[in-house]
């Protein structure tokens, strides 16, 4: 069998399977893991079984991944705490009298979150709850709403901590506390960019996002800066304790990430919004997500050692670094790639599938190889946005009060927008690398 199975066949083979394993519907991990299964044994018989058990293991009990349950816990227990909530009345008072100032205050409470919560499931319900009935209310357009919600809420998954880059530090060999200073620089740029196309667009069209009432906007400016300051010292306190002993060596991002677990719980206390319930439920989400990654961890690592192991990095490695047009050609091939996959597979599986198989050609072909993650970690933030696979779309549809009358084309048509906005992001960073790369220059080793 082995003769039959060349490199060729192996890679052409496996992404085949893959992919018409991924159009049944199944899980993700099934047709994965499955994959990794069926070629191992045509290729290396049962003896590839203890193989793929042992990486497996040891993959799944890298300390690494202990950040992850660390820092969703982290980010449900500050859903919990109602913090999101008070930054948004407070900057709301502030804001609201601009046109588009709540769909801008919706992408800094956003950022801010991004911050301390790190994924999307709870950034993005936590938006919806919060302001979508605000904007509806004020009259505000429901696509520009809904597209300022998801596009907002899917920064969680860039700005320091995120899961994603926790994960794709150790698939691509890249130091987790350096992708978490190259991560802030794109987050609030594309931040940025979407608060200036809101504005813009307000500008344009007055009708979309209306401002609030002189009635309700009856605070002196010295009320409204302690309300802000109020509102926001939690917030900055929490991403001091954690992303600041990252930067300045005090801790790995794993010992941050327990800081970060303990200090969202004392928050709670101190908000009075700490139950056993509460955090039975925080716990329970915890579990369910961590075991989600840590089940396409371990079959993506089946899928990989085989299809390594099969010559298929071989065939991958020749296909691009031969690709006609040079380098720049190669990463527009890699970036449209990732686009496409991101609106069908999940991005977990992305990153362990793809990101083992590009990264030893990276460095082949001239790139530094953080800022090339940082540009397929950006490009994937369009994944959330770009049906099927859309998942702040489908987050925001669940959350919403039905009695607001959000349908699901409103919210396509106003996170499209948004994906322009990050599409344009991307060449921002292809001509100016040093938004990705200057700040990881300046950590303490």
């Amino acid at each position: 069998m082995e003769h039959i199975l060349t490199p060729n066949v192996v890679a052409i083979g496996m992404f085949s399977l893959l992919f018409i394993g991924v159009l049944t519907g199944f899980p993700l991990a099934i047709p994965i893991g499955g994959t990794g299964l069926i070629f191992g044994y045509l290729l290396h018989g049962t003896p590839v079984f203890d193989t793929i058990y042992a990486r497996i293991f040891a993959q799944v009990t890298n300390s690494g991944f202990m950040a992850v349950p660390l820092f969703v816990f982290m980010g449900g227990m500050l859903e919990k705490s109602g913090i999101a909530q008070r930054m948004y009345e407070s900057l709301y008072i502030s804001f609201g009298k601009f046109r588009g100032g709540l769909a801008v205050v919706t992408i800094i409470i956003a950022t801010l979150m991004a911050a301390c919560i790190g994924v999307i499931a709870a950034s993005v319900s936590m938006l919806t709850l919060v302001a979508l009935p605000v904007m509806i209310k004020r009259g505000y357009d429901k696509g520009l709403a809904t597209g300022s919600i998801c596009a907002g809420g899917t920064l969680g998954i860039l700005i320091p901590p995120s899961i994603m880059l926790i994960l794709y530090g150790p698939a691509a060999w890249i130091s987790v506390g350096k992708l978490f200073m190259a991560a802030f620089g794109p987050g609030f740029m594309l931040s940025f960019m979407y608060i200036i196309y809101i504005v813009v667009r307000s500008f344009l069209q007055p009708s979309v996002a209306p401002a609030i009432t002189d009635e309700e906007n009856r605070y002196t400016a010295v009320e409204k800066l302690l309300l802000v300051m109020k509102s926001l010292l939690p917030t900055l306190f929490l991403i001091l304790s954690v992303l600041g002993v990252i930067y300045f060596g005090i801790a790995a991002p794993t010992e941050a990430a327990a800081v970060g677990a303990v200090v969202s719980v004392l928050l709670t206390i101190a908000y009075r919004r700490f139950s056993w319930q509460g955090l039975k439920e925080v716990a329970v989400s915890t579990l369910k997500l961590t075991g989600m990654v840590l089940l396409i961890a371990s079959c993506s690592t089946a899928f990989v050692s085989v299809f390594l192991g099969g010559g298929g990095g071989e065939v991958v490695s020749n296909f691009i670094l031969n690709f006609p047009g040079g380098k720049w050609s190669v990463f527009t091939l890699v970036m449209v790639i990732t686009f496409i996959l991101g609106a069908f597979i999940d991005w977990v599986g992305i990153i362990f599938v793809l990101v083992p198989i590009l990264s030893p050609i990276i460095p082949k072909l001239g790139f530094d190889p953080l800022w090339f993650a940082m540009m397929i970690i950006v490009n994937l933030q369009m994944s959330f946005l770009t049906p099927p696979f859309a998942y702040a779309i489908f987050f925001l549809k669940g959350a919403a009060d039905p009695a607001l009358g959000i349908e699901t084309r409103d919210i396509i048509r106003g996170v499209i927008p948004f994906i322009g906005v990050i599409a344009v992001g991307l060449v921002f960073l292809v001509l100016f690398p040093g938004i990705i790369t200057w700040l990881p220059g300046t950590m303490m080793k």
